[in-house]
């Protein structure tokens, strides 16, 4: 048995809540997992977790040793990188989480400007519009839209975005500008959510408003929507990072602004660990004033000048 790799499963399990959530979480078969988990309490001779139909309770001797376990497999982690000099030189695999429209748009570009400067890293991208686990998948470095839950990594604030209603000019010169959300219910739209989700909601004189145009487009991106958009076809709402092109080149115009006050942050987020490998770190540095000038550029963020943790706060 190679008792760090169960460590490793253990751990994964743990943090998931269950063998099937571990298992999926490490991309392992659940039978093997479940097999190493168990091979790891025959060689120690007791019961580390509890197993239920619905999830996992970890015995005393289970927290004991998997708080050992956690040291451990940081401590090998930290010598690792130390061994391939990670601490010194910014070189190594680094991964990145990015959700797919906000990072093609606004961070990928930046992130190919930042190979060109460390030619000993490596990125690993992943596009993905869900909640990416950190520490279980073995990400590095990751960026989360909108408010963060609690948790245990750390964050850099980055701006903020909003949801924005917008229309092209010709569009609204054929069928005029709505003065309130009640009045799209007059108007056509275009959708980027599923067909039967078309209430938009507002926040207008003090009070919740829904506003409904008639759905001539329902798309299942936004590049769509908002081309659809241009053309005339409708009126579109989405959040404002997503149509910044469309609104520098003036082809799509923002209206019904004083509804669409609220704002959603953004940050950079990563995993507290004891000591950073230095390709995080000028990753890190290297990609917070390139974010923020630029979302400020475009008119969707505003500069922010704090790093805090999610715990006050993380949701990628």
């Amino acid at each position: 048995m190679d008792r760090l790799d169960a460590m490793q499963v253990l751990l994964a399990v743990v943090d998931a809540g269950s063998l099937s959530a571990g298992s999926r979480a490490l991309k392992m078969p659940l039978p093997s997992v479940s097999r190493k988990v168990a091979e790891l309490e025959r060689h120690l001779g007791t019961h580390l977790v509890i197993r239920t139909s619905r999830n996992l309770q970890l015995t005393d001797a289970g927290r004991d040793y998997v708080e050992a376990a956690r040291q451990i497999v940081a401590q090998v982690r930290e010598a690792e990188l130390r061994a391939s000099g990670e601490y010194e030189v910014p070189r190594g695999l680094l991964t990145l989480t990015v959700p797919m429209a906000f990072g093609r748009l606004h961070v990928l570009p930046f992130a190919y400007q930042f190979l060109s400067e460390y030619p000993e890293i490596t990125l690993n991208i992943l596009s993905l519009d869900r909640m990416v686990q950190l520490v279980e998948e073995r990400v590095d470095v990751g960026v989360r839209l909108g408010e963060l839950a609690d948790s245990s990594l750390l964050a850099i604030k980055v701006g903020q975005f909003r949801m924005l209603t917008c229309a092209s000019p010709a569009y609204l010169a054929r069928m005029g500008c709505p003065a309130s959300p009640e009045e799209l219910a007059g108007h056509d739209g275009v959708n980027f959510a599923p067909l039967h989700d078309t209430a938009w909601i507002y926040r207008y004189d003090g009070r919740m408003v829904h506003g409904n145009p008639r759905i001539r487009v329902c798309a299942n991106t936004t590049a769509n929507a908002a081309a659809a958009a241009v053309e005339g076809l409708g009126i579109l709402r989405a959040p404002s990072y997503q149509v910044s092109q469309e609104l520098q080149s003036g082809a799509l115009v923002p209206i019904l602004n004083a509804c669409d006050s609220k704002t959603f942050p953004v940050h950079l987020i990563y995993a507290r660990q004891g000591l950073l490998p230095l390709k995080i770190r000028v990753f890190l540095d290297w990609m917070t004033p390139q974010l923020r000038k630029a979302l400020k550029e475009i008119g969707d963020l505003e500069p922010a000048v704090e790093t805090r943790q999610p715990s006050e706060a993380a949701n990628d």
